[in-house]
């Protein structure tokens, strides 16, 4: 194809994705998705292959977004698939690792036959259950399980799964609002992919995604190559709630000639008891964020570019979750994921590594009455800490790294739930020294405006050893959890009373280079 068409008709792919990701944020419930961003959008060939991602959403759900499409189209035959209808599923296994993450997949047709695919992920407010701690004992005690079915059938709503997920939620108006700004978003999606085809006399994309993914696939091995061939090696360590102390070891195997790379995670944790275990989609998403970031990051992420970079993961592994391992809080154990293998990468790529940050967002929900009696139950929001150093430039302060999500505005929040806070501030001198230092974590004290017990489910991380620095970098410094100024041990929720004053110290990134 030539390289000018092919440019052109790639913006319009990359337009029609991101209205797509625009439309969902703007008519969302939730602010988990309307301002922190907790979205993926992808947009599919024929074959369920993902050809473009939206420019906004996280690695943990625009990768394993890429990953659900086959999955759910293994399980409906899509030669039954008719306009109007919409597929949906939470499994984890299929999708983004726990029950809060929706995907929804709408095929796009064009005079009578489906050309591609719209889908989105997005993290909802409640799906019933446990909430999105860690508590769980097994993944039936997490919430509501949906399998591969259509939501929408020939544009009907599926009245009998509108009922199961309306009896079993907290919060139905909000998880029913944020499916149908998903459902929107897809409508948006098609009608853009129809007028490209009628614009551009295309019967469908088939040529043009194939032109695409193997350009990418093949770019990326070229980088690949590029590379010293051979076994390197990583670790990282850190402390989860409760105390437990989870290891993640890589061997990171380059294969210059086929310009492939694998990750072995032989010698990591093994399962978990808490809900901190992460499914394997999830693991492989975040892994191919460490390395496509590192290697070529303006490639474009889809399905040929993420071909070249495979996975070990052994049978008991806290990142290969079997069933029925709780999964909830999957994001605490997953967001780690790219640490060890940046450390291994640092062996052949220096100048393009991070020190390790903070890691794991610390996600906060909240419920109970507030003073006028009216039940409340947040979304998750979440607070980071400092991101690692670069090799020519400090880490960032107070940034979801390397997730990606914004942090909800306190004054979003107060006007949503009766939550006052006291202080939201970065936490001076945090960051790790070295020739560039890691970034700061930040201060964040909060009380609740109701005159009964309310319930906290706090999943903090790093409250014992701090990040590492790389290559003679200093450490972070480690997070504190307090209530009432005292510091918090327990893990799951807790009951708090009216006047409790709750503080968090998110904890500080590694340095880079000694100083």
């Amino acid at each position: 194809m030539d390289g000018v068409e092919l440019q052109i008709l790639w913006s319009n792919l990359i337009g029609i994705v991101s209205e797509q990701a625009r439309a969902l944020q703007r008519v969302a419930f939730s602010p988990i998705v309307r301002e922190a961003g907790d979205l993926a959008n992808g947009l599919f060939d024929q074959r369920a292959r993902m050809v473009a991602q939206a420019v906004t959403g996280t690695p943990g759900h625009i990768n394993s977004l890429a990953a659900a499409a086959g999955n759910l189209l293994a399980d409906i035959d899509p030669e039954t698939l008719k306009p109007g209808d919409v597929l949906i599923t939470n499994d984890p296994w299929m999708s983004a690792g726990h029950f809060f993450d929706i995907t929804v997949l709408s095929p796009i047709f064009r005079e009578n036959r489906i050309i591609g695919y719209a889908g989105s992920t997005i993290h909802h407010t409640d799906i019933g259950g446990y909430g999105i701690g860690s508590g769980a004992r097994d993944i039936h005690e997490e919430g509501l399980w949906i399998p591969v079915m259509k939501l929408y059938n020939a544009g009907e709503p599926n009245s009998t799964l509108f009922d199961i997920i309306r009896r079993n939620v907290r919060t139905p108006d909000a998880l029913f609002g944020d499916l149908a700004a998903q459902v929107s978003s897809a409508n948006i999606a098609a009608r853009r992919l129809n007028a490209l085809c009628d614009r551009y006399g295309l019967v469908d994309i088939e040529a043009l995604s194939d032109e695409i993914i193997n350009r990418s696939e093949e770019a990326t091995r070229e980088s690949i190559r590029k590379l010293p061939g051979g076994v390197y090696e990583g670790e990282s360590r850190f402390d989860v709630p409760g105390g437990e102390t989870v290891v993640l070891k890589t061997a990171v195997t380059i294969d210059s000639n086929a310009g492939e790379i694998t990750i072995d995670f032989a010698g990591s944790s093994g399962p978990s008891r808490m809900g901190i275990n992460v499914v394997p989609a999830y693991t492989h998403a975040y892994a191919t964020f460490a390395v496509r970031s590192t290697l070529n990051p303006d490639l474009p992420n889809n399905a040929g570019s993420l071909a070249p970079i495979k996975l070990k993961l052994p049978d008991s592994c806290i990142v290969n979750a079997k069933y029925p391992s709780p999964v909830n809080a999957r994001h605490v154990v997953g967001m780690y994921v790219p640490f060890p293998i940046l450390k291994a990468l640092s062996h052949v790529a220096p100048d393009r590594v991070v020190a390790e940050g903070s890691g794991a967002v610390w996600t906060v929900q909240i419920n109970g009455r507030d003073e006028a009696g009216n039940p409340f139950t947040s979304s998750m929001f979440n607070y980071s800490g400092g991101m690692g150093a670069r090799a020519s430039k400090p880490g960032l302060s107070a940034i979801c790294y390397p997730t990606g999500v914004s942090a909800v505005p306190v004054e979003v929040l107060e006007a949503s739930y009766p939550i006052v806070f006291g202080c939201k501030e970065l936490e001076r001198g945090t960051g790790g020294a070295g020739a560039q230092p890691g970034g700061d974590g930040q201060r964040i004290s909060f009380h609740m405006r109701t005159n009964s017990p309310w319930l906290l489910n706090t999943v903090p991380s790093r409250l014992h050893e701090g990040p590492e620095g790389l290559l003679g970098g200093a450490d972070g410094a480690a997070g504190r959890y307090e209530v009432n100024g005292k510091p918090e041990l327990r893990a799951g929720k807790i009951e708090m009373k009216p006047e409790d004053e709750v503080l968090m110290v998110t904890p500080g990134g590694g340095g880079f280079g000694a100083a």
